[in-house]
């Protein structure tokens, strides 16, 4: 699969150069600031410290069809946005590797890249499979041999990222756009203290509760945002597992733990399933557990944007999420 997109990359960039004459005359006749985002939190990121400059930048959103960054294919529209454009902005893990080619033969060579794992440096996190959590196959078949580290994505679950990469992307657009520079280190400094007010609503709601752990009945990419307040958890999953059916024994497990620390929820994140979940309650002791969902913003449209959804919103509604499981 990745020599195929590699090739898909080759042959999109070789187009762009033929037509590159063409190109240029049409970025002379465009002012606007050419902005490319894979995910959602980048989007919402970079629109709130664009504040009320939106409308000198051209802002586009790759995964806005409901595709999670885990199975996302680009198509060649895509490719030659990113080629094209002045400020890139990408997770950098295992899941982008098909970006690696699109930069090497970008043909904005003045463009600014932000890598978020790059930018978060030592406190990134390696996956890791815990106690009862089931692994994938070819994870197992790895173990015996040397297995290349790969790291948790999911980085835009942290409130406390998310005011890091704020301020990259606020210097990346000082950089590119110096004319309204003290508008996004403004806007940037506004956006932070909000982050900084529901990272302390997160907090406190922890430290209030009688309960310290969360349990999954799914993938679990939220593992920046438990380790932020000192939450335990146990999963079926890690979060950039393919899985989708539990072992016998991954749900007695949970089942059973469940049962001894006296949760009064199974979790799962965004989506119509929630097969596992039911099958987890459905072994405890009381069978009563309620079944709760927390949003990872995989999922998030182009038209849960239009209707509203904002990083800062959704993280809302998960902090009521979480305030109700950890009862």
């Amino acid at each position: 699969m990745k020599k195929c997109i590699s090739l898909i990359v080759a042959a999109v960039l070789l187009l762009g150069c033929l037509s590159a004459c063409s190109f240029n005359t049409k970025k002379i006749e465009n002012k606007k600031l050419q902005i490319v985002t894979t995910i959602f939190p980048e989007y919402d990121w970079v629109m709130n410290v664009l504040g009320d400059k939106k409308e000198k930048a051209d802002v586009t959103m790759l995964l806005d069809n409901g595709v999670d960054l885990h199975s996302y294919q680009p198509t060649a529209d895509d490719i030659l946005k990113i080629s094209s454009c002045d400020l890139f902005i990408y997770v950098g893990g295992e899941s982008d590797k098909w970006i690696d080619d699109a930069l090497k033969e970008a043909t904005n060579k003045n463009m600014v890249v932000i890598n978020l794992l790059k930018v978060l440096g030592d406190s990134i996190k390696e996956e890791e499979v815990i106690e009862g959590m089931q692994a994938e196959a070819e994870e197992e078949e790895e173990s015996e041999g040397e297995e290349e580290v790969e790291y948790d994505e999911h980085v835009w679950l942290s409130l406390r990222n998310a005011s890091k990469i704020v301020s990259s992307i606020s210097e990346a657009l000082q950089k590119i756009d110096a004319d309204n520079a003290e508008a996004y280190k403004s806007n940037a400094t506004a956006y932070t203290e909000k982050l900084n007010t529901l990272d302390s609503e997160y907090q406190k709601a922890v430290s209030e509760a009688s309960v310290k752990t969360l349990l999954f009945g799914d993938r679990f990419p939220f593992r920046y945002l438990v380790d932020d307040y000192g939450l335990s958890y146990y999963a079926a999953f890690v979060g950039c597992s393919a899985e989708t059916e539990a072992s016998f024994e991954t749900i007695t497990f949970l089942a059973k733990k469940a049962d001894e620390l006296n949760l009064n929820a199974v979790m799962t994140i965004e989506g119509k399933d929630h097969k596992i979940a039911q099958t987890i309650v459905q072994n405890t002791k009381n069978k009563n557990q309620k079944i709760l969902t927390m949003d990872s913003m995989q999922s998030t449209t182009a038209t849960d944007v239009q209707n509203g959804a904002t990083y800062i919103s959704i993280m809302e509604n998960n902090l009521t999420v979480l305030k109700d499981a950890l009862k």
